[in-house]
Formats: C-alpha cells, sequence, structure tokens
C-alpha cells in the first residue's frame, strides 16, 4: 500500500529508465515512502530502475548505498524502491539513484533480440503467443495458422532455423536503428527500423549492431507450439 500517495500525485515519478537505457545514475527527490510485507520502500521522482515485467527481469539498483529490489505498485502505478537495508527517507529529500549497468545492457541485448526473433518468425507467418526474455530462458513462442509441414522433422526444423539465423544476423549486420514513440492512447511503441513495431515498456539498444553473441539453438515445436530460444549480449562499446 502506498502510504504517502497525496505527495506522490504532486509530483508524477517520470520512467527514467525508458528515456535512455544506459543512464547509469541520476540526483533525485523522494515522493513517497512506506512499508510493506515488513520492508521499506521509496518512491522517486525520476525512476531509474525498470521492475520485473513484459517478460524481462528487474533491475539491480541502489538508492544511495542500499540495495533495492523495483516493483510496480498496482494501485498507485508507481515503481518502489524496497529493500530491508533503506535508510529512513522522507518525501522530498534528494537521494541518488544508480543500477548495475552491465545487468541493464544484458536485459535490453535480450528483450531487442526477442523483437528481432519475433520479426523473423512473423516474417514465416507464425503469430507470437508468449516470450520471455531473462538470461538462460529467452525464447519466443509462436503459433502457425496452419500446418508448416517443414516442422514436421528434424531436418524440417533444422532448415527452418537456418533461414531464421540467416535474417536475424542479417538485420544486425544491417545495423538497424531501434526506437521507441508514444502514441496518442500513451502506450509506448519500439521500433526496429521499419523491419517491426511492438508495444513494450521495456529497455533495449540502440541499434541491433548493439546486439553480440546471438544464437538461436534448433527450433522446437511442442503441444502446437512453435518455441524458439536464443541467447544474446551487447557489444562492447566501439
Amino acid at each position: 500500500m502506498v502510504h504517502s500517495i497525496a505527495a506522490a500525485q504532486d509530483c508524477a515519478q517520470i520512467s527514467a529508465y525508458l528515456d535512455d537505457t544506459y543512464l547509469e545514475q541520476v540526483d533525485t527527490t523522494v515522493i513517497a515512502v512506506g512499508e510493506r510485507d515488513g520492508a521499506s520502500w521509496a518512491a522517486v521522482e525520476d525512476c531509474l530502475f525498470h521492475p520485473q515485467g513484459g517478460g524481462q527481469p528487474a533491475d539491480r539498483g541502489w538508492l544511495e548505498d542500499a540495495e533495492i529490489v523495483p516493483v510496480r505498485d498496482r494501485d498507485s502505478g508507481l515503481v518502489l524502491a524496497t529493500g530491508g537495508g533503506l535508510p529512513s527517507l522522507a518525501v522530498g529529500e534528494r537521494v541518488r539513484a544508480r543500477i548495475d549497468l552491465e545487468v541493464r545492457m544484458v536485459h535490453a541485448a535480450l528483450h531487442t533480440a526477442g523483437h528481432l526473433v519475433e520479426a523473423v518468425g512473423r516474417a514465416q507467418g507464425w503469430e507470437m503467443v508468449g516470450s520471455i526474455h531473462f538470461p538462460g530462458q529467452a525464447r519466443i513462442e509462436f503459433q502457425a495458422p496452419h500446418a508448416d509441414a517443414r516442422l514436421a522433422d528434424p531436418d524440417g526444423r533444422e532448415e527452418v532455423t537456418a533461414l531464421l539465423r540467416d535474417r536475424v544476423a542479417a538485420a544486425v549486420a544491417d545495423d538497424l536503428p531501434v526506437s521507441a514513440r508514444y502514441l496518442a492512447d500513451g502506450r509506448r511503441v519500439v521500433h526496429l527500423d521499419t523491419l517491426h513495431s511492438a508495444p513494450c515498456g521495456g529497455t533495449h539498444v540502440r541499434r541491433l549492431g548493439d546486439l553480440a553473441e546471438l544464437v538461436l539453438p534448433t527450433v522446437k515445436v511442442k503441444k502446437g507450439r512453435i518455441r524458439v530460444s536464443y541467447s544474446a549480449s551487447h557489444r562492447s562499446p566501439r
């Protein structure tokens, strides 16, 4: 439960993690404080922390020197920085927020790679029905509106996988730009140039050329679902 919701309403929270994937720290203002499940929490005006959601794991972050876990509060919509080690904070107090940028870049690379895998899967006529972008678990699941004979045997599945790999590699080699725009209704849409677009509240790399070690194991089919697992990392700064 948000205890200082009136203060929060007077100063809306800014989703700084969506404005700049690579912003590592920011000095900001506490806009709400409280307790839940026996642990203290604080909400800050410039929220640097991506909470778990949309298939993407939460950031690792700190307020001052206290490590926190960001959680979105369903009632208020605020992202709360929760943690047993949080110092006593007051609304209006200035604090420094920071994230583990290396972890953030891994998450951003996996989420962007997931959009790219979705794009090449849709080009096969498949419809995405599920996604997860966690390290070691990343996958996109599709359904095909019509039976795809290529997926009926191991050789056919490997043939399809090779095609997906080639198309993914071509988009990365073309270094297509990644951007986000807000629609009139407030939804945020992420674009891989003209290749693909989808509503998304996740963090992303600047260009597909920032993706490295993008690997697609052989496509699997289970209970009518086409599962495309993948792994990816962020290319070292050039």
